[in-house]
């Protein structure tokens, strides 16, 4: 099974930390989004992805090819026309080999073993009260009958999660070709839910599998979401340092420096940070970030960046300084 991995967009809704990085490597738990991701495809022995980039296209890339020791190719997807053009982008990718089409800005707990014993395609869906964001599927008999990309009336509150499952990638190619030469858009946007509605109404057949471990990393209360569940499910015991309370989950990255501080709960303190004289729980601190006589909760603190001073929840990029103590 082959991954193809979209992680060209810009990430509006998580500035100020991406004007500095793409969103697929902003930190979380400990690692980038991205390095979540492809952790679990190695745990489930996927060796082989195409990423399509696009944003600072080349710190995804270089993040890879240093952490990474994957078959990968990168695609660029030069203009951001929708998540159909970015698969179309990388159609040499679609061949007789199936593929695994995971959002880069997803991270995802479910066993993805099933899949390679299916004779059909599978589309990733879980509940959702409000669809009016996702795209969302029928189904009938077993069968997907209908697609709709962000319905403004719900037709259905099985919500497409990010994970699709194509047996015979080769089919997509053809309908994402007429997806391009027939300009067939929505809202705009190329949309890969308006292509696999072409292969259905062609007659290649999909199901569903249920997706329970979805998380969104798309917004800073969402990122802080994911922290707290990676922290709860995957992390292994964090030791606390001498003169630190530790208040379970944590992660502190062994390079971290951490003195006379308490930690937790929920709070990640990643590679090269450091925390003196603080209280630090459901936050994020990122790669050589400086923290220190403050407590901060709920509060994503960006790679290099400094924070002193008193109680606060904050959400600051990379290289910024604030002093909060006078």
């Amino acid at each position: 099974m082959h991954a193809i991995i979209p992680v060209a967009g810009i990430g509006t809704r998580l500035r100020p930390h991406t004007y500095t990085l793409p969103k697929v490597l902003v930190n979380v738990a400990g690692k980038p989004i991205l390095g979540h991701i492809l952790d679990t495809l190695v745990e489930q022995n996927v060796r082989s992805a195409t990423i399509i980039t696009g944003y600072k296209g080349d710190l995804v890339e270089n993040y890879v090819r240093s952490s990474y020791d994957l078959d990968v190719r990168f695609v660029e997807q030069e203009e951001m026309l929708g998540l159909g053009h970015a698969i179309w982008t990388a159609r040499e990718s679609l061949t007789n080999e199936p593929a695994l089409i995971i959002l880069g800005d997803t991270i995802f707990d479910v066993d993805l073993s099933v899949l390679n014993t299916s004779r059909f395609s599978s589309l990733g869906v879980k509940y959702v009260e409000d669809p009016r964001r996702f795209g969302v599927v029928m189904a009938e008999g077993g069968f997907v009958t209908r697609l709709v990309e962000k319905p403004e009336t719900p037709i259905s509150h099985d919500a497409i999660v990010g994970l699709y499952y194509i047996s015979d990638p080769r089919v997509l190619r053809t309908a994402l070709d007429e997806l391009i030469e027939r300009d067939i858009r929505t809202k705009g946007e190329y949309q890969l839910t308006d292509a696999l509605q072409i292969m259905v109404d062609g007659g290649e057949k999909f199901t569903t599998f249920t997706v329970e471990g979805w998380h969104d990393c798309g917004k800073p209360e969402t990122l802080l979401e994911t922290n707290r569940f990676l922290l709860t499910s995957r992390m292994p015991p964090t030791s606390a340092p001498s003169g630190v309370v530790v208040i379970p989950p944590v992660h502190i990255d062994p390079t971290a420096v951490v003195e006379r501080s308490v930690i937790g709960p929920f709070a990640s303190v990643s590679k090269g940070a450091v925390v003196r004289n603080s209280i630090v729980r459901d936050s994020i601190i990122c790669d050589a970030a400086v923290v220190s006589d403050i407590m901060l909760e709920q509060s994503i603190i960006g790679n290099n960046a400094e924070v002193h001073g008193r109680l606060a929840t904050i959400n600051i990029g990379d290289d910024s300084v604030v002093n909060l103590s006078r």
